[in-house]
């Protein structure tokens, strides 16, 4: 690691002798954004850095409250912190200062700090690592830290700006490719992360986070991030067939896993569902011709559907419509 990292990784552990602070504090050095859809009050953090796990550090989230990037030297304590105090009622930046007041190593923090109406505060120390910075407005924040150049923030408010027509995750890994095209981490890249939540919670937590994902250690994390946010997408249609199933609504069933399968056509799971609800609205024939090249690719999956009648997944008129199904 370079000397000048070293010096103040010892300044740092120095000045960190306050109860909240701990000399161990992760170095997200990043870009981020943490932005709210207008439309839909959506709420989300995306993050990229050179840095393994980062999807365990600089991003937080809660529905009906608001959202948090906590990175450079990163002070993970305001992740959770900041979300306690948004759901006292106060202000992100009544928030930030709380936070700051509190860290005798402030100036090597970058914070940017939303509520669920879209009001945001932030904070760039000045001892983080040039190139850093950041620009916002209402709904959106953007900042950076240890970037090639001085380009990113800007290129990263320009392409939020620009394309309010995207939903709000694809918008936001917009933001970070724009971000990695105009140099990005002067170290390169490692890791990436996203997280949205709804605007409003309900009573049914669960339910609450709409995306949550990570790559933790990948050669192109943002484009690896993109590609699971198509997978996801995917499977949202996947869940709701399953959905469909169990109120034993066939037709609406096979139409969402058919809209997977055509989003993921080499997917032998979309594949074997939308086959099997082609099955269930007594389309033998052409659930048949799936289901037989989805067994020579791999016969495993002929052993699953013998098992699908017993678990009521699989309801045919005929004994010979089962056996049509498995030859």
């Amino acid at each position: 690691m370079h000397l000048k990292v070293f010096f103040v990784i010892f300044i740092i552990s120095l000045q960190m002798n306050s109860q909240d602070q701990k000399p161990h504090d992760p170095f997200a050095h990043t870009y981020s954004i943490v932005a709210r859809d207008a439309k839909t009050g959506e709420m989300g953090v995306a993050v990229q850095s050179h840095w393994f796990n980062v999807g365990t550090v600089v991003p937080w989230a809660e529905a009906g409250v608001g959202v948090v990037a906590t990175q450079s030297f990163a002070n993970v304590s305001f992740g959770p912190k900041g979300l306690a105090l948004l759901k006292e009622g106060k202000s992100p930046q009544e928030v930030l200062d709380i936070l700051l007041s509190k860290d005798p190593s402030k100036e090597f923090r970058q914070v940017a700090i939303m509520d669920k109406v879209g009001r945001v505060a932030t904070f760039t120390g000045r001892n983080c690592i040039d190139h850093a910075g950041q620009k916002n407005g209402q709904d959106f924040s953007v900042q950076a830290n240890m970037m090639l150049t001085d380009k990113v923030v800007g290129a990263m408010e320009k392409t939020w700006l620009e394309n309010s027509d995207l939903p709000l995750a694809e918008r936001m890994i917009a933001v970070l490719k724009s971000a990695e095209d105009v140099g990005g981490d002067i170290r390169g890249r490692q890791s990436a992360a996203i997280i949205i939540v709804k605007g409003e919670a309900s009573s049914e937590p669960w339910s609450d986070r709409i995306v949550d994902l990570r790559v933790d250690d990948d050669t192109f994390p943002v484009q690896e991030l993109d590609r699971l946010l198509k997978v996801s997408r995917a499977y949202d249609h996947m869940n709701e067939g399953d959905i469909f199933v169990a109120k034993n609504e066939m037709e609406k069933a096979r139409k969402e896993y058919n809209t997977a399968m055509e989003m993921f056509p080499d997917n032998l799971e979309m594949q074997f569902w939308t086959a099997i609800a082609l099955a269930n609205d007594n389309r033998i024939v052409e659930a048949a011709k799936m289901l037989h090249k989805i067994y020579r690719r791999d016969p495993q999956w002929r052993k699953l559907t013998k098992r699908l009648p017993k678990a009521g997944l699989l309801k045919l008129n005929d004994a010979r419509d089962l056996q049509a199904l498995l030859e």
